[in-house]
């Protein structure tokens, strides 16, 4: 049997038209593609498609679909014909995907290259580079983009005055007009029923007062307040429940106050 690290393979041209893409091919490239055929376009079609024998593609997948958007009708092709097992071979399409994601850019050596072909005038905004930001940076941007990673600082709930009416937290006029409306309706009891659970969506909550509220009162009843996220203490915990867009209100409402 061929020492792999000795076999060598041979580069073939095949018609664009036979090659077969991987039904399974679990790579996502279609908004690639523009970017590819620039490449391509500026260096040529440098990196062979790899094939089976019987031509599906084991890795050249983005590769091909730019080949068809330049319109070229042969492509070269390194046709595995020693890889037979199946299981071997899907490890192998796997294995190609996962190699160029091993290693990582050294920023400031990178960013001297980049730096050097700006003093040679050369075009590198095909690249995409964006060096102006530091890593740090870069992670804060993203963070604040996703919802579920925002960092907000906890409100610090202190006594401001005097411990509001229970009545006072909550505005159900809305709700109260919806609900007569409702049961005034020609309609059956089962639409009743849901739309009556429907209208408690349309009670305004005084989260300031709310706020007010919990801070004068006992242990049991601040606990159950914070499980039913009208006030936030522990924003992860907020989050896992399903109240993000209720941590997003009281931080605006309590913060303010440190602004």
């Amino acid at each position: 049997m061929t020492n792999m690290l000795e076999r060598k393979f041979t580069m073939i041209y095949v018609s664009v038209s036979t090659l077969i893409p991987y039904a399974k091919n679990p790579r996502k490239n279609d908004h690639a593609v523009k970017k590819g055929c620039e490449f391509i376009k500026r260096f040529g079609f440098s990196v062979p498609v790899i094939a089976r024998s019987d031509h599906t593609i084991i890795d050249g997948h983005l590769r091909l679909k730019c080949a068809k958007k330049l319109g070229m009708t042969e492509v070269p092709v390194i046709i595995r014909d020693d890889l037979v097992d199946e299981a071997e071979i899907r490890i192998f399409r796997l294995s190609i995907n996962r190699f160029s994601e091993l290693a990582d850019w050294d920023i400031d050596l990178l960013r001297e290259e980049l730096e050097d072909l700006k003093g040679m005038e050369c075009d590198i905004e095909m690249l995409e580079f964006e060096l102006d930001d530091t890593e740090e940076d870069k992670k804060e941007k993203d963070e604040s983009d996703n919802e579920y990673t925002k960092k907000i600082k906890a409100p610090i709930y202190e006594p401001k005055g005097e411990k509001p009416d229970i009545n006072e937290l909550v505005d159900t006029e809305k709700t109260k007009e919806l609900l007569k409306q409702i049961e005034q309706a020609n309609i059956s009891d089962e639409i009743k029923t849901f739309l009556i659970k429907a209208a408690y969506r349309h009670n305004v909550f005084s989260y300031e007062k709310i706020a007010e509220y919990y801070c004068h009162a006992p242990k049991e009843v601040q606990e159950l307040m914070e499980n039913s996220a009208l006030v936030i203490i522990d924003f992860k915990k907020a989050i896992e429940n399903g109240f993000v867009k209720l941590a997003s209100d009281l931080a605006e409402a309590y913060l303010n106050d440190e602004q």
